[in-house]
């Protein structure tokens, strides 16, 4: 079957689904030039000899300007980047009433900027930093501008210990309202389609299990193999930013045509949450 015909099999399952889900990984961002930061070819490995040793909390708490050091060139290029066709399409999908839920492993709020409202954010964001001290949360554009424009790093008005973003770090715990929510949009989907994830990060990885353990049919949507590919109803190989809008265009509004010509007169047209702190643990 070739990938055109893969593309009308999904299309039907949307068509025929009640309750669609999605799960998006780094794959759906990197048409935005967002790369991949866990690839070694991406060049943000190269900040730090061993990610892992700049990335957890506990190396936050410890070397605090390292890990903002690392952070600054991915800040940089998240704060350029903008929703592509693939993250506009999830958002059509929504808006027409055929996707229920995103569930995102990542942090660049491009589902929430191309329209998204149900985003479940299970790795973190950018939108806040917290003080890992006294836990006080406060937005975070302002200090990350001033990072960014003069380095300087967010420090927390009530206690002035560093603040970090609002990103879960290796072995740090999940959002647990935003992954128990992820758990029952699996529990309750009959579609899931899963789009530029590899499925090796966990609890995430375990989500499509758990909607094919309650009966889902599964598109995965991914440039490389995924351990779920044969479990697949559909199987995409592929740019996100391509085929995704191929799914979501058979679903998009058009106003209906006009029976008679208008009256006289100036032609009116027509007026046309991100629920994300945490008791699961990540294991990368």
């Amino acid at each position: 079957m070739g990938n055109e015909a893969h593309i009308d099999r999904a299309i039907e399952l949307l068509r025929q689904a009640r309750h669609v889900v999605a799960l998006t990984g780094a794959g759906i961002s990197t048409p935005s030039g967002i790369p991949d930061y866990r690839s070694p070819k991406s060049g943000l490995w190269e900040k730090a000899a061993d990610m892992v040793e700049v990335a957890t909390l506990a190396a936050f708490r410890r070397q605090p300007l390292a890990f903002y050091d690392w952070l600054r060139p991915l800040l940089h290029v998240i704060r350029e980047a903008q929703p592509n066709p693939a993250h506009l399409a999830l958002a059509q999908l929504e808006a027409v009433g055929r996707l229920q839920a995103i569930i995102t492993q990542n942090i660049d709020l491009l589902h929430s900027r191309a329209g998204s409202h149900q985003v479940y954010e299970i790795h973190g964001h950018l939108r806040e930093v917290v003080c890992p001290t006294c836990h006080n949360v406060v937005p975070a554009e302002p200090l990350l501008d001033a990072f960014m424009a003069a380095g300087k790093v967010p420090h927390c008005p009530r206690c002035r210990h560093i603040m970090k973003p609002s990103v879960v770090l290796f072995g740090e715990l999940l959002p647990w309202r935003a992954m128990k929510a992820a758990q029952h949009h699996c529990a309750t989907a009959d579609v899931m389609i899963v789009v530029g994830s590899s499925l090796q990060v966990a609890p995430a990885a375990d989500l499509p299990e758990m909607a094919l353990a309650n009966g889902a049919r599964l598109i995965i949507i991914n440039y490389n193999e995924t351990h779920l590919d044969d479990q697949a109803d559909v199987v995409l190989r592929g740019d996100v930013a391509e085929v995704l809008p191929q799914l979501a265009d058979p679903f998009q509004t058009r106003p209906a045509p006009l029976e008679e010509p208008p009256p006289e007169g100036p032609h009116l047209g027509l007026v046309g949450k991100n629920p994300s702190a945490g008791e699961v643990r990540i294991e990368r």
